[in-house]
């Protein structure tokens, strides 16, 4: 979840506790029945920004999970071709290695 759509969220849901809050204090209703309904109101609210916790928490770990196993991957990448090319340069220094060494037992006759 973006950090926009994060607190378009937050503000929508603030807004509607907020007008529930004043929909239920100004209305018509005992002061038993007033409380039982702020109560319930807010357990419901409070049920949902726990799904909405567990939800945005479930994706984090599912992106994080997933960029994980990017990285791995483009590490392992990375090493493998590292090991082709210092192969490459080993071979390349073995052949030199060798011409330098003919070089030499032609100049030492």
């Amino acid at each position: 979840m973006t950090q926009d759509s994060s607190n378009v969220l937050l503000a929508l849901l603030t807004g509607a506790a907020i007008g529930a809050g004043f929909g239920i204090l100004y209305a018509p209703d005992k002061g038993a029945e007033t409380r039982d309904k702020i109560r319930n109101k807010a357990m419901d609210a409070k049920d949902d920004l726990s799904e909405k916790i567990s939800h945005a928490k479930e994706e984090l770990n599912k992106t994080a999970k997933e960029k994980k196993e990017d990285f791995e991957q483009k590490l392992e990448d990375t090493i493998s071709n590292m090991s082709y090319k210092a192969d490459d340069i080993i071979a390349t220094l073995e052949r030199k290695l060798e011409e330098l060494k003919k070089k030499n037992a032609q100049l030492q006759k």
